[in-house]
């Protein structure tokens, strides 16, 4: 080739070699976001090609297979793609316990014992980093819990009352560090998933108001807030705002056992009680004769009771209402834990809602001696 002709080829060939360049960087650029790669090792003899099982964590708690990979000398991975971070857990074949972890965009890293899954570390990309400091904290906390209970019963088996008292109060103090570690990590944490799911968990087990929920969930990023579980927080507080006492109780209708519709709003007396139930429910049982008892003592000065059954089957809940004399109107739809139970946000039963002569809720969950003392309160 002539010089000229080199030098006239030359930009040409530049300009192919970079554009080439660009569409190899523009590939790149394509596959990146969303993607996700996880390289895991585990100690302890696990047979070659061992399974692991990546699986997602649904809203009822159960889990769906997500993809699977094989362990080769103490070493795993997955790659893939996903949309928004979401809480997974890996399963080792034989093993017993899963790996916990937020599947998001990035490279994760995990190393731990097959015989310990769940005491793994991991982390790398931020989701996981954060969830992996909540951890830290907690087991620290749960390893003096257990301690504790350990003391406990080695102090019941010694019948030594001044230790059982002492371990006692050192459990709520405890109690309360845990309650105000998960409050605090919330707060510092607004863009960590474990803060929406945390924030769930609280809610159930009712350790702060649902005031200070709504407010901690006020403080999450709009990405967390959008979340599944974020918004299952929402909606969770919503519900918890309906049947917060002072509210009025959410209206619903539903049949008798005599085949008739009976609304809430027809069967209110002066103070109503809505009892949720079922035959199969043995609290449920156990505590009927309390309220039949409180019935009978005030009913001729305003007190009534309204059953609801969340029976599965129509027989045992007829029976079980001849069998424990609950003279009062009953409805169900026999469904379970049905849309009444959600409407008011019930996930255990008994459970009871003391409303005044206008549907409003003045008092929750009242059974044994506290039924009858808030009913005597009102009325004697």
């Amino acid at each position: 080739m002539k010089y000229e002709d080199y030098n006239k080829a030359r930009p040409l060939a530049l300009f192919s070699l970079l554009s080439l360049f660009l569409l190899l960087l523009a590939a790149c650029e394509t596959a990146a976001p969303n993607s996700y790669e996880i390289t895991g090792e585990l100690a302890g003899d696990l047979p070659q090609d061992t399974r692991l099982f990546l699986r997602k964590q649904l809203s009822d708690a159960s889990t769906i297979d997500v993809d699977t990979a094989v362990i080769t000398d103490g070493k795993f991975v997955f790659q893939g793609n996903i949309e928004i971070p979401e809480l997974h857990f890996i399963f080792v074949e034989g093993q017993q316990g899963a790996i916990p972890l937020v599947l998001e965009e990035g490279a994760i890293w995990i190393e731990g014992h097959k015989d310990s899954l769940r005491l793994v570390r991991f982390g790398g990309s931020p989701q996981n980093e954060a969830y992996s400091s909540y951890l830290n904290g907690a087991r620290e906390l749960g390893e003096r819990r257990g301690s504790i209970n350990r003391d406990m019963q080695q102090a019941m088996m010694q019948k030594d009352t001044a230790t059982m008292e002492a371990l006692r109060e050192e459990f709520f103090e405890l109690q309360s560090r845990m309650n105000d570690f998960e409050k605090t990590f919330v707060e510092e944490h607004p863009d960590a998933l474990i803060s929406a799911l945390l924030l769930s968990r609280i809610l159930q087990n009712k350790t702060q108001t649902v005031a200070t929920i709504k407010e901690l969930y006020n403080g999450l990023t709009a990405e967390i807030q959008s979340s599944n579980a974020g918004m299952e927080i929402a909606r969770l507080v919503e519900s918890e705002g309906r049947t917060a006492i002072g509210s009025k109780a959410p209206a619903f209708s539903a049949p008798t056992p005599q085949g008739d519709t009976l609304a809430l709003k027809d069967a209110l007396g002066k103070y109503t009680l809505v009892d949720f139930w079922a035959g199969w429910c043995r609290p449920c049982r156990a505590e009927n004769p309390n309220i039949v008892r409180v019935y009978h003592k005030y009913k001729d000065r305003g007190f009534t009771v309204f059953g609801v059954s969340l029976d599965r089957n129509e027989e045992q809940w007829v029976q079980a209402i001849e069998q424990d004399g609950l003279v009062w109107s009953h409805v169900s739809n026999v469904r379970y834990f049905d849309e009444i139970a959600a409407l008011y946000n019930v996930r255990g039963i008994p459970a009871s809602f003391l409303l005044d002569e206008n549907g409003v809720i003045i008092a929750k969950n009242l059974r044994g001696p506290a039924l009858e003392a808030k009913i005597s309160e009102l009325l004697d």
